[in-house]
C-alpha cells in the first residue's frame, strides 16, 4: 500500500503568494501605496483609521479595504470619513484577509485616481502575520492596555511589520504600562521596526503619523 500526502496549507500559501505578486504588480504599475494594518481586537485600529482619513482625506486619494469576521461595522464607520467606496470583506469566521480578496477589491478601485490603500485586517495578531496581501508594508497596532510583552508573545507579526503604532497613550497615567519597555521589546524582536506613539482618541501623535504617511506616499508617486 502506498500513501500520498498532500500539504494543503502549503498549496494554499503558494497560491496566495502568487496572487499577492499580482496585487503588488498592479499597485506598482499605478504607483499606489498599500499599507496592511494588523492588530488584536480592541487596539483602536478603526478609530486610528478614522482619524487618519480625516487628516489626509483632503490631500490624498485614499481607498479602504476592511476585513471583519461577521459584520460591516468597521466599514460603515470608515465610510463616514471618505467619499470613496469602502470595500467590506466579511470573512465568515476566517481570522485573516488573503490576497484573493484584495485582488477582487482592486477590480472595483480606480487605481488611476488612487494614491493610497489602507487594508484594515481582521483583529488578530497570529493569522494575518503569515499572509502576504501584496502590500508595501505591514503596520502592527497595539495599545497600552495590552502589556509590554506583546512583541515577545507574538513575534512573527512584529518581525514581518515595517512599522508599529503604540496606541491609546492617553491612558498611560492610568495603567501599569512601561512604553519604553514595550518599544524595546519590539526592537528586540525586529531592530528595524519604526515606532509611532498615538492616541486616536485625543489626537496626540497623529500629526507625526499623518506627516509620515503623506511624505511616504508623495515619494512613491514621484519615484
Amino acid at each position: 500500500m502506498s500513501i500520498r500526502t498532500i500539504d494543503v496549507r502549503e498549496k494554499v500559501m503558494e497560491k496566495n503568494d502568487e496572487l499577492a505578486r499580482e496585487v503588488r504588480r498592479r499597485l506598482e504599475a499605478h504607483r499606489v501605496t498599500a499599507f496592511n494594518l494588523v492588530s488584536s481586537p480592541g487596539a483602536g485600529k478603526t478609530l486610528l483609521l478614522e482619524r487618519t482619513l480625516a487628516c489626509l482625506g483632503e490631500h490624498l486619494e485614499i481607498a479602504v479595504i476592511t476585513g471583519d469576521v461577521q459584520t460591516q461595522n468597521d466599514a460603515e464607520r470608515l465610510a463616514a470619513h471618505t467619499s470613496r467606496l469602502v470595500h467590506a470583506v466579511v470573512t465568515g469566521g476566517a481570522c485573516h484577509l488573503d490576497a484573493r480578496q484584495i485582488l477582487t477589491a482592486l477590480d472595483a478601485i480606480d487605481l488611476n485616481r488612487t494614491d493610497l490603500i489602507f487594508i484594515e485586517n481582521v483583529g488578530n495578531l497570529v493569522c494575518p502575520a503569515a499572509w502576504d496581501l501584496g502590500e508595501e508594508a505591514k503596520i502592527v497596532v497595539f495599545s497600552v492596555t495590552e502589556g509590554e510583552d506583546k512583541p515577545l508573545k507574538y513575534p512573527k507579526v512584529f518581525r514581518e511589520a515595517d512599522y508599529a503604532i503604540l496606541n491609546k497613550i492617553d491612558l498611560l497615567p492610568y495603567v501599569d504600562f512601561d512604553a519604553d519597555r514595550a518599544i524595546a521589546n519590539g526592537k528586540r524582536t525586529n531592530p528595524d521596526l519604526r515606532f509611532f506613539r498615538t492616541s486616536a482618541l485625543t489626537g496626540e501623535g497623529l500629526d507625526t503619523w499623518c506627516t509620515f504617511i503623506e511624505a511616504h506616499v508623495r515619494d512613491a508617486i514621484v519615484a
